[in-house]
């Protein structure tokens, strides 16, 4: 990347060149940047200014640029040398996250990492850029004993209570308050899509199964959205933009959000669903888009039980599953509660855990 200064009647203007491409650096957006001591603070990082207070007049008063800096000077007065380097980071910043890559059932993915394994640094990080591109690990050879589980989570990021508690006890319950707590089985569904914000990840840690069903179900929502968009655009776009309702009803609680089925971040891109057919209530729109709504809907439900992008499989004591909770919905085959028991201890960190741990070491190995 290199940058040019432009003059056209008295008005200073910074251009970036990067594969030829060309960018104007509005003269607000450069001074926010500010990189001197006086404007950023050096252990945080935090800005020691309130650049929403700027004229919006703002503008250059003088410019040079020399091969590793840009000495620049604005009508408030303030002047700086900025680092080619930093802007450059700027503009175009360095992938911060792993790209995400879709998955179907017969994807050769090596789900499976060793607990002790991810006490080690490379261990650790491999167990993250996996989660971060798949949505899902499976974490083994754990210990078996109650509690582990905030352990293992802590591993990855913060413990986030909800109104299932710090964690939770996957079991046959009377008078249970959800469906999870009997041995029925449970179709494919993210958790709690009735918070906001919804948990992002989960994690589900084994302690017991000796039944001969209960097997747990993982379908990569990202991959099925995809040949949906495929199928039906339309009904795409209705199940991205028309929002249903979420609701949960206990003894203590009564939570409930209108939302789209479909889970987009702040550009737009897909994250996942808020889905679970248990729990949301079709939205009152004129019949025919209800209609191609429902079509949609259809199709969606039907893909996520195809065994092309269903992942089925056993849950052992010792292992902990460990997933997006917008991107990865999961579920479990019935099991007879009298044939013996099974019991898994869950719980929920924020998804920005992982993200956190991948973007400090990236960061650490920049400055090797």
């Amino acid at each position: 990347m290199h940058f040019e200064k432009q003059n056209r009647d008295g008005k200073i203007t910074i251009i970036a060149h990067a594969n030829g491409n060309r960018q104007p650096l509005p003269a607000l957006w450069l001074r926010e940047r500010a990189p001197t001591p006086d404007q950023l603070d050096g252990d945080t990082h935090q800005r020691l200014i309130n650049p929403h207070q700027f004229d919006v007049d703002l503008h250059l008063t003088a410019a040079e640029i020399t091969g590793d800096a840009l000495y620049l000077e604005f009508s408030d007065a303030y002047q700086a040398a900025y680092p080619s380097a930093l802007l450059a980071s700027w503009i175009e910043p360095p992938a911060r996250l792993p790209e995400k890559i879709q998955w179907r059932a017969d994807s050769h993915i090596n789900w499976r990492f060793s607990w002790p394994d991810v006490q080690t640094a490379a261990g650790h990080f491999a167990a993250v850029e996996q989660f971060l591109k798949h949505g899902l690990i499976i974490l083994t050879d754990s210990p078996r004993r109650p509690g582990t589980i905030r352990q293992l989570a802590k591993r990855f990021g913060y413990i986030r209570d909800t109104n299932f508690g710090q964690i939770f006890d996957v079991r046959v319950k009377t008078a249970a308050n959800d469906l999870a707590y009997k041995p029925i089985a449970l179709g494919p569904h993210t958790d709690n899509p009735y918070r906001e914000p919804t948990p992002g990840i989960q994690l589900l840690h084994c302690l017991r199964n000796d039944t001969s069903g209960g097997e747990t179900t993982m379908v990569d929502s990202l991959a099925c959205v995809a040949r949906l968009q495929q199928l039906d655009p339309e009904g795409y776009q209705l199940l991205a933009t028309v929002p249903v309702r979420f609701a949960f009803q206990d003894r203590d609680d009564s939570l409930e959000v209108d939302r789209p089925i479909l889970a987009t971040d702040a550009r737009g891109q897909l994250l996942g669903l808020h889905y679970s057919p248990r729990l949301d209530w079709l939205p009152l729109i004129d019949e025919d888009r209800l209609k191609a709504y429902q079509r949609a809907r259809k199709t969606l439900s039907a893909l996520f039980v195809d065994p092309a992008y269903e992942l089925r499989f056993r849950l052992n004591p010792g292992d902990c599953a460990m997933f997006d909770n917008n991107r990865i919905l999961h579920g479990r085959t019935g099991y007879d509660d009298g044939e013996g028991r099974r019991h898994l201890q869950g719980c929920y960190i924020d998804r920005d855990g992982p993200e956190s741990l991948y973007r400090r070491w990236r960061r650490d190995q920049q400055k090797l």
